[in-house]
């Protein structure tokens, strides 16, 4: 099969686990027999372009459009796999392959400007299932009016358009991800659920040593409320990762947390495979973080919040535990009992089995190629859908409308 694949890169570069999601999901295929191009712009790449003309592009980038028709017409692709769209592609490039498109909705872009339904620290959904104008308001988007204003412009002009009706079908990362875009007003026939997956890891023996937490270092993972319970645990915490907020959490730390920086892929292995636990205190809605999935790999459980996919992608007392985020002690009373040599060893097994059946390489190429085929069957240069019922009326909420 021929398969075109379009990703706005994050900056973040390796540090993201949606840029690591897609290189994987390439090689993956390439390394099943498929024909694949990838096409993953950066903002980098926009040559000095900046401000209202960046904004611009991600309303309606011509650039991007005229890019992947010719890359189209080079490939000549069975199928086209879009993953993120914002800065550099825009959403109109769905509307330029002659091809079935797929869109894996690894977030909540489509539904909110920040993609996490995060505002002053807490949950906000009042974007939900309606043009996200509140969102330019409170400048949701990096904290940005221009920004804001730009990415609720451009879902504006698309619902309208009727750009994701070009879409065969959504592969949501997680059950929550696929509920929230059903809330909203999608169909849900239209959107199966494709978790990642990753590749093997060195496994963990017994029960771990330190606590770990692996990903950005940002307001909305919720490190900061963690480090400043951690004088009063008697365990180590290691920090593997950067972002806006080291400074400010190595200040506040005490000696029992030790940052290491960010790392390259290839080392995130050693330090799972010495964990007690992978810990993950987000405090936004998280899609389905792909160091869960690492970890699993590795035999480690997972401490996270009750709140977001995490539910659905950590089983409590079978892979890990979950805390009531509004429970005072919460995280103390699981981290103690992580402390249990024979606990942590029964999830670390339960972790192991989770990705063995869900998200090994191997469950990913089925999942692949069974959403390609299902969008490629059907008569046309653009295959079918899901299903046949396409999306909800305007009146029910949809995403294609404009007069919420």
């Amino acid at each position: 099969m021929r398969v075109l694949v379009l990703h706005s890169r994050y900056l973040s570069g390796t540090s993201s686990g949606e840029n690591r999601v897609v290189e994987d999901e390439v090689e993956l295929l390439r390394a099943a027999g498929h024909e694949v191009r990838l096409w993953s712009p950066s903002p980098e790449d926009a040559g000095g372009v900046s401000g209202p003309r960046l904004a611009a592009r991600a309303v309606w980038s011509r650039s991007a459009v005229r890019r992947v028709a010719r890359l189209a017409a080079e490939l000549r692709p069975d199928v086209v796999h879009v993953h993120n769209l914002y800065p550099m592609l825009s959403p109109a490039v769905l509307r330029t392959a002659a091809a079935p498109v797929v869109v894996t909705l690894h977030n909540y872009r489509l539904l909110c400007l920040p993609a996490t339904f995060l505002r002053d620290g807490r949950a906000c959904e009042d974007c939900l299932g309606r043009l996200p104008w509140p969102g330019v308001v409170h400048r949701c988007y990096r904290g940005s009016a221009a920004g804001s204003a730009a990415l609720a412009a451009s879902l504006g002009v698309h619902r309208r358009a009727g750009t994701f009706r070009q879409v065969s079908g959504f592969l949501a990362v997680s059950e929550f991800v696929r509920d929230k875009h059903v809330e909203a007003g999608m169909d849900a026939a239209r959107i199966r659920v494709k978790p990642n997956f990753v590749a093997a890891m060195p496994r963990r023996e017994g029960p771990g040593g330190d606590f770990l937490y692996l990903g950005r270092l940002s307001p909305e993972k919720g490190l900061d409320r963690l480090v400043g319970q951690w004088r009063d645990i008697p365990a180590r915490l290691v920090v593997v990762g950067d972002g806006p907020d080291r400074a400010r959490l190595e200040a506040a730390a005490p000696d029992t947390v030790a940052f290491r920086g960010a790392v390259p892929p290839d080392q995130v292995g050693g330090y799972l495979a010495r964990a007690r636990a992978l810990v993950l205190p987000s405090i936004c809605y998280e899609g389905a973080p792909r160091t869960v999935v690492e970890a699993y790999a590795a035999g480690v459980p997972v401490i996270a919040n009750r709140n977001g996919a995490l539910p659905s992608v950590v089983a409590d007392g079978l892979t890990g535990l979950l805390v009531d985020p509004a429970g005072p002690g919460g995280w103390r009373d699981a981290l103690a009992r992580l402390g249990d040599d024979a606990l942590s060893a029964r999830l670390g097994e339960g972790a192991f089995a989770a990705w063995h059946s869900r998200y090994s390489p191997e469950q990913g190429l089925a999942d692949l190629e069974a959403a390609y085929t299902a969008v490629t069957a059907g008569p046309g240069p653009r295959g079918r859908t899901f299903a046949a019922t396409g999306w909800k009326k305007p009146e029910d909420g949809a995403l294609d409308s404009v007069s919420q």
